[in-house]
């Protein structure tokens, strides 16, 4: 499985589902038009165009292509790419009836489908190693021992953090690491949280 450097922006949790099946990246969901009246979410994109890129793969139908464009529009940032996939007629397994316009979703790609879409839009690929380590990476035991994860305190510790950090303040403990650990190294991270260690301590 290859690892793509890129935030991937879906619709839905179905389609989130679908994209990590077939590579190995942080995939986060618009939840259909929720996106466009959520202030936080909005930021944390913004704030990932500039330090990472998205990459847009929405459905291939009338509402996939107003979300994409609405998106470009709100986040104004040149770091946007778009990933498409083919017209396909049928529909999903799990659901019981065609889509309006009769057409396949994300979620309903092959793997192999979802891959080409992504290389096609100029995705970094990254091959991941038969064992990675976490030597650079920010871990859960780093929010457990930081007090930000498991721990009494920790949800207003966690958004005290993320308050700080300019991030929404609803991102669980999971959500919250993948963040993290796009936005900063290890080292980063350890360095920035000490210089607010009074603010987050335990006493």
């Amino acid at each position: 499985m290859k690892r793509v450097r890129e935030v991937i922006v879906v619709e839905g949790r179905y389609d989130k589902n679908t994209v990590m099946q077939a590579v190995d990246a942080v995939v986060i969901e618009t939840s259909g038009f929720g996106v466009f009246s959520d202030a936080e979410k909005l930021a944390l994109l913004r704030r990932l165009a500039g330090t990472r890129g998205l990459i847009i793969l929405t459905d291939a139908d009338r509402a996939g292509f107003f979300i994409r464009g609405r998106l470009k529009g709100m986040l104004d940032s040149q770091n946007i790419r778009h990933a498409y996939v083919p017209d396909v007629t049928g529909r999903e397994k799990r659901k019981k009836a065609d889509s309006k316009e009769g057409k396949i979703g994300v979620e309903g790609m092959r793997p192999e489908v979802i891959v080409s879409a992504l290389e096609r839009a100029g995705a970094t690929f990254d091959e991941i190693p038969p064992q990675t380590g976490s030597k650079d990476r920010i871990t859960k035991t780093d929010l457990y021992s930081a007090g930000l994860s498991g721990r009494d305190g920790s949800v207003k510790k966690r958004r005290e953090l993320l308050r700080s950090l300019d991030l929404p303040e609803r991102l669980s403990a999971n959500g919250m690491l993948d963040v993290l650990n796009l936005l900063f190294s290890r080292e980063e991270f350890l360095d920035r949280y000490f210089e607010n260690n009074v603010e987050f301590s335990d006493k």
